[in-house]
């Protein structure tokens, strides 16, 4: 792995609600990009955009960002985003992370339910598909829905995915060793919940975990392979303290064992990110992104 992408939105104030990037070479020190400006703006639906997540197509090499088409900078409030808001998905594609077209929006929640949040994806080889999942209010409680498409265009009609006793909204799917870890933010017990399965629609277990159950006032969680190849940096969002991300590490996510790192250890940059998704870039990639968006030294 050469570097890493990390895409963002930064809050309600100004453009806080659009897309942001930032990059790095070990995934844990990171340098914004465009000068701390948007680097994607949403001109559809809400006109905002929250919880970006970058995906790679394995086949065709292409990018797509996904994000949820929400402005509460707008002045509606969260009950009416919560219950009434966007049903919507919206996609932005690229072949070289510079060159993005223009942002689309695709309906992919269930009829009668309030909205669809955090949306992420994992390609399913096994059906050759990606696997989508969002956050969506139905019953008077948030639940994890699922859909499958191969372009981000046609989707296949959304099925529940995950229920508990309280409210799920935020959910990241790591492949490790064969098997599939769910990370979960889990209102019932206000914490990020560990769980593996053999398959991504499989029976998850549960993994206790004491820094992940024992951390409350987190979620937007995000993982994924630092440079050594074997040791997982996950990020969560600490929204509670609005302290932004905060990183941990284990070489072991089935042992449930995690670091958390201390501020020496890690920079986030200046920016103030709040839930996004990191993708792992090659070394033309990652060169690319800084030749266009960091300004030179004058």
């Amino acid at each position: 792995m050469a570097g890493y992408l990390f895409a963002y939105f930064i809050g309600e104030e100004n453009d806080g609600e659009q897309i942001y990037f930032s990059l790095s070479k070990d995934g844990l020190h990171w340098e914004d990009l465009n000068d701390g400006k948007p680097v994607l703006c949403s001109q559809t639906g809400t006109g905002g955009v929250r919880d970006p997540f970058l995906v790679r197509d394995p086949r065709s090499r292409k990018i797509y960002i996904i994000a949820t088409d929400l402005r509460i900078a707008a002045g509606n409030g969260w009950k009416a985003a919560e219950e009434a808001g966007s049903r919507d998905l919206i996609v932005w594609e690229t072949e070289d992370l510079v060159n993005w077209g223009k942002e689309r929006s695709h309906t992919v929640g269930i009829p009668g339910a309030g909205c669809v949040w955090a949306p992420e994806a994992v390609f399913d080889r096994e059906k050759n598909a990606f696997f989508v999942f969002f956050a969506s209010k139905t019953e008077g409680k948030q639940k994890i829905y699922a859909t499958y498409t191969e372009d981000f265009r046609q989707f296949s009609d959304a099925f529940l995915y995950i229920e508990k006793e309280n409210h799920v909204i935020d959910t990241t799917i790591l492949e490790s060793g064969g098997r599939y870890y769910r990370v979960s933010k889990d209102e019932s017990e206000k914490c990020l919940i560990l769980e593996s399965a053999d398959s991504i629609l499989g029976e998850y277990t549960r993994i206790p975990s004491p820094v992940l159950d024992g951390m409350k006032g987190v979620e937007g969680p995000e993982g994924y392979l630092l440079p050594d190849g074997k040791t997982w940096c996950l990020i969560a969002d600490r929204y509670m303290e609005k302290k932004g991300y905060l990183p941990f590490q284990t070489t072991d996510l089935a042992s449930g064992d995690f670091q958390v790192l201390e501020p020496g250890q890690y920079d986030l940059g200046k920016a103030k990110k709040r839930h996004g998704g990191v993708l792992a870039i090659t070394d033309e990639e990652y060169e690319r992104l800084r030749e266009r968006f960091i300004s030179p030294v004058r």
